[in-house]
């Protein structure tokens, strides 16, 4: 290291220790030596330092407004009622169930739906103020990614399942006192019970508190005065 940089040191002297390439040695006066020894080229496995870009990335999904809308359907196949893709109807869309009936509810919006009689089971999701008027099930609503929905029971149902829905109003007939309602991940859930000619507004628990008894782990409603 310490003999590099002293020729370093040198300065233009370092050069005068280098041989001299003879003009006949020189590939761009000599066609003839580029033509006798040519560069080779890259292998196609190696890859070139001009070869085509890498593929773009998969397309990103495009956003909601730029989807092409697909038209409202309301049919029954077979024992199913399928009702997709409304969005402000000026009327309410009815259907006339009967008991082996299930209906299936999904993209709509600003919709309110009449089931008319009584039905199996209903399933809604991913709807937005959407509005369901049951006379009676057999089974159950269950209620999927819909925020501010909104339910109401003439008759008897027997179960409301909810998940990961923002913002509900649901109320009950005096023949529906006994429905079950399971909730997960859901908030502003009121449940309005009958009284009189009127209904009162109940807040369904959001708030949960977790503790250690006796090595069991304890949970409950967290409740608040005022």
């Amino acid at each position: 290291m310490n003999a590099i940089f002293s020729d370093l040191n040198r300065g233009e002297d370092v050069t005068k220790g280098l041989k001299k390439v003879d003009a006949s040695m020189m590939t761009h006066k000599n066609p003839s030596l580029r033509a006798n020894a040519p560069v080779p080229t890259r292998s196609d496995s190696g890859g070139s330092l001009r070869g085509k870009s890498p593929a773009p990335p998969g397309k990103k999904p495009k956003p909601e407004a730029y989807r092409t809308k697909k038209p409202p359907k309301k049919e029954l196949d077979g024992n199913k009622w399928i009702i997709d893709n409304f969005e402000n109807p000026e009327d309410v869309i009815e259907i006339e169930a009967e008991i082996q009936h299930s209906i299936l509810i999904s993209r709509c919006k600003n919709t309110t739906i009449r089931i008319i009689g009584k039905a199996n089971a209903i399933s809604l999701d991913n709807s937005t103020r959407t509005s369901l008027i049951i006379d009676s099930l057999v089974s159950s609503v269950d209620v999927i990614k819909a925020p501010n929905f909104a339910l109401q029971v003439l008759g008897t149902l027997p179960t409301v399942l909810l998940d990961q829905v923002d913002g509900a109003q649901i109320y009950l007939s005096k023949d529906s006192l006994n429905t079950e309602f399971f909730t997960s991940k859901c908030s502003s859930i009121n449940i309005n019970l009958p009284k009189e000619d009127d209904y009162v507004e109940t807040a369904v628990p959001e708030q949960i508190r977790s503790f250690v008894k006796n090595g069991v782990l304890v949970s409950e409603i967290v409740e608040h005065a005022g």
